[in-house]
């Protein structure tokens, strides 16, 4: 018998093999990126360099969102180019290169209250405003490995971000698995800031705020105790640092929630009069990261307030007693609301929206007889990031096996 053919199909299959192997296992291309942030608060704002340095991969071009109003002073390596609120940054070709601009930082809402804000002291910003989003043009296939860094004026003495530090102390090492290019997105602050620190069920909690503010950082990590246990048994997987970030006037007197960090006024209470958590409601935005598609946004709002009442009671932070007079607080509060359609959810819309998914808990318990709830539900949404009624309404038939009658409301008409 001639075992020749044999042979030699047993042969182009281990050179099949190896070279998917060799596809698998080669590295992706990559390439340097460093964020540098001074803060001038005589100028009331920040000094940015972007830095890139090519490797195996490397940036051909950068389209950068900057509003000619706050993003000022633009220059750098190679091809810069302006049209409207929009720069087109084209780097050195395979040279390390570097865009210069500054940022002008302190930021007051229509309604009161600074959402961004630097005094001679201290600064509050989101990273998303110092690095405006972009659109990069990169080797295909390539990823960035970025650090952030800060150069901060005399007697400012602290610095903390979403990301954990690099080795050896003098960066942050900047994450986002979700995209090819790592962006420092998240709540940042500095200067004479004090900050305490605990690792709770494998989270770094960071609660930071101005010295001579009464920031609440001990009574924050005491109620954070009893609470992350409890998001990561309703969510899963949670983020390795989480930042709070807190002051007191004149900044804006409510939370407002940014990847793996959140602010929060220092005159909020941890948990309201009514049976609610500002911090809670803040929390489950930060970590489910869920946000309504258009006319959907009750989806986020009112899975965000739904839990900030739920999850306390799981924590045993409120009663049984107490998180069933939140719910009638609700029930009444979103008695008169027809619809849930809208692009933004406040108020009574919420409230009602709220009602919707204690019903839609109580419906997915009784079809799974007990196996399932709308932890599972909001688990399944949460890779989808942008939510719709109609993923929703998909997910809960996938879990229960039957369309859910509680969906079927002219409230989502």
């Amino acid at each position: 018998m001639d075992i020749r053919p044999l042979m030699r199909a047993l042969g182009a299959c281990f050179l099949l093999l190896a070279l998917a192997t060799a596809a698998v296992a080669a590295p992706r291309p990559q390439y340097d990126v460093t964020y540098t942030v001074q803060f001038l608060p005589a100028s009331d704002q920040a000094q940015v360099t972007i830095a890139l340095r090519p490797d195996t991969g490397r940036v051909t071009q950068m389209r950068l969102s900057m509003p000619q109003d706050r993003y000022t002073q633009v220059s750098g390596d190679g091809s810069i180019s302006r049209k409207g609120g929009t720069v087109t940054w084209v780097p050195l070709a395979g040279k390390p290169s570097k865009l210069r601009y500054r940022y002008r930082i302190s930021n007051e809402r229509a309604g009161g209250g600074y959402d961004a804000r630097m005094t001679t002291d201290w600064v509050i910003v989101r990273g998303d405003d110092l690095v405006p989003s972009a659109r990069i043009r990169a080797t295909k296939g390539s990823d960035s490995r970025a650090r952030l860094r800060f150069v901060l004026p005399k007697g400012w003495t602290n610095v903390d971000t979403p990301f954990v530090r690099s080795r050896d102390g003098k960066s942050f090492v900047v994450t986002n698995p979700e995209r090819n290019f790592d962006r420092p997105i998240g709540w940042v602050i500095a200067g004479a800031v004090g900050t305490r620190r605990e690792l709770l069920d494998g989270m770094e909690v960071s609660v930071a705020g101005p010295k001579g503010d009464v920031i609440r950082r001990n009574d924050m990590l005491a109620f954070f105790n009893g609470l992350v246990p409890e998001f990561k048994r309703a969510f899963g997987t949670l983020p390795s640092k989480l930042l709070i970030v807190s002051a007191g006037d004149p900044m804006w007197r409510g939370g407002l929630s940014g990847p793996r960090s959140l602010f929060l006024h220092a005159d909020r209470p941890l948990i309201s009069e009514n049976g609610t958590s500002t911090l809670t409601h803040e929390l489950t935005h930060v970590i489910t990261r869920i946000r309504g598609a258009d006319g959907d946004d009750w989806i986020a709002e009112g899975l965000a307030e739904y839990y900030s009442i739920e999850l306390l009671r799981r924590a045993d932070l409120l009663s049984d007693a107490r998180a069933d007079k939140a719910q009638d607080w609700m029930a009444n509060h979103g008695k008169r609301v027809k619809t849930l359609t809208r692009n933004r959810s406040y108020g009574p819309r919420t409230a009602r929206a709220v009602q919707l998914f204690r019903a839609l808990d109580v419906e997915v318990r009784q079809r799974t007889k007990g196996k399932r709830s709308l932890d599972d539900v909001v688990r399944a949404l949460i890779p989808l990031r942008e939510v719709s009624r109609e993923d929703l309404r998909e997910q809960v038939e996938k879990l229960t096996g039957a369309p859910s009658k509680v969906l079927a409301t002219p409230l989502l008409d």
